[in-house]
């Protein structure tokens, strides 16, 4: 029954130290298709727990069947805990129609002026200000989408540079250019007037260049490669061997980095390293790349786990599989650090640690090359659709 839940994991595509590890995550997964995670998209709520999120206030949150709601309590705001700059979000949402609420992007932990320090996107009644579709005290949209209380109602918004732009049900409501655009912030779902629930959140990042071109191995560097291989192999990045590494010559701070790996065996080891110390031999942050699992428990990593940081906190599931492609997710935005694996987040942690210029002794803000590992003798693993934003400041 485990291994099959571990392969229904792999199908349906705060703060902590190495000491403090996440909850586990539920044996059930969320449900992205093999297709979205290829599109590049990641799910922000796992349909069973509030893992990546964080409130503001005491209001009942919570999350169940795969829903998030809330009906009573302190006004304020459901946040994640990672902040995002420029992405389609969609979700559902679900209320009476006299609640006020509604959806925050690129927003400060807890708003105080829409006009300045986040993007609100209103659901609220049609006799509203700013009825359902609108940002709140930048642009009232045209009319209000019909209202069903007993129905799930979409909301796409795309938040791409200055343009903000929102669809309910399929339909455009708005679509507003800011001429002092907000760069990133958190996305916030507000509990304010009356119930409301939402479901199937999801982010696609955008803008993200290529950091591989599938033919040679330009903007890297091989320098260091030691008993590693690194080579093409029609199309795919391949790495042999090791100890050793590949790093990019450009080098990155905060920023968003997806990826596909496949290892070529059961139980191999090896890693994505991230604002290392250039030329340095594996100096930086690593997001660990191991599937086994102990005793087959897809929740307990038998080697810190695939996306977990490594002697920081554990991947809290196995979600990928040797011997088959999976994605991989980095977000790394000043001190928080959050991925994801075939959409469903596993490590949601922020570096506490004091100042240092090596990632491995304390906290590195300052931007580093990216590397891929060669571990051991046995590594044996491709990767391809490799692309990379950075994230513009706030």
């Amino acid at each position: 029954m485990i291994r099959l839940l571990a392969a229904l994991l792999l199908m349906t595509c705060h703060a902590a130290t190495s000491q403090a590890q996440p909850t586990s995550a539920p044996a059930k997964t969320l449900g992205l298709s093999s297709q979205l995670c290829s599109e590049g998209w990641i799910a922000l709520f796992d349909n069973e727990t509030l893992f990546g999120w964080e409130p503001t206030g005491a209001a009942n949150w919570t999350a169940k069947d795969g829903i998030i709601s809330v009906d009573q309590g302190e006004h304020g705001f459901l946040n994640t805990t990672t902040q995002f700059a420029n992405f389609e979000l969609q979700l559902e949402y679900r209320c009476p129609s006299a609640t006020n609420s509604g959806l925050f992007i690129r927003s400060q932990r807890i708003p105080k002026d829409p006009t300045a320090d986040c993007y609100e996107i209103n659901i609220a009644p049609a006799d509203h200000p700013f009825p359902t579709g609108s940002l709140v005290a930048r642009l009232k949209a045209d009319a209000a989408p019909p209202t069903d209380d007993s129905v799930w109602h979409s909301l796409r918004i795309v938040a791409d540079g200055a343009r903000i732009a929102t669809w309910v049900d399929g339909q455009p409501y708005s679509d507003y250019e800011d001429k002092q655009p907000l760069g990133r912030g958190h996305i916030g779902l507000q509990f304010r007037g009356g119930q409301i629930a939402f479901r199937k959140i999801r982010l696609k990042p955008l803008g993200l260049t290529s950091l591989f071109n599938g033919k040679d191995l330009t903007g890297w560097t091989d320098a260091a490669a030691d008993k590693s291989r690194f080579f093409v192999d029609e199309g795919e990045l391949r790495v042999l061997n090791g100890r050793g590494q590949l790093e990019t010559t450009a080098s990155y701070g905060d920023f968003v980095l997806q990826l596909e790996c496949k290892s070529h065996a059961e139980g191999l080891n090896s890693g994505i390293f991230f604002r290392c110390i250039p030329g340095d031999q594996m100096m930086g942050y690593e997001s660990q790349i191991q599937n086994a699992m102990k005793d087959g428990d897809p929740n307990q990593p038998a080697d810190c786990g695939t996306g977990g940081i490594f002697r920081r906190q554990n991947a809290r599931v196995i979600v990928a599989t040797d011997l088959t492609w999976f994605h991989k997710t980095i977000i790394a935005d000043g001190a928080h650090i959050a991925t994801w694996v075939n959409g469903h987040q596993v490590v949601d942690w922020t570096d506490e640690r004091k100042a240092h210029r090596n990632p491995r002794k304390g906290l590195r803000l300052e931007p580093g090359s990216i590397m891929i590992q060669g571990h051991d003798p046995t590594t044996d693993l491709s990767f391809r659709n490799f692309h990379i934003a950075e994230i513009p400041a706030r």
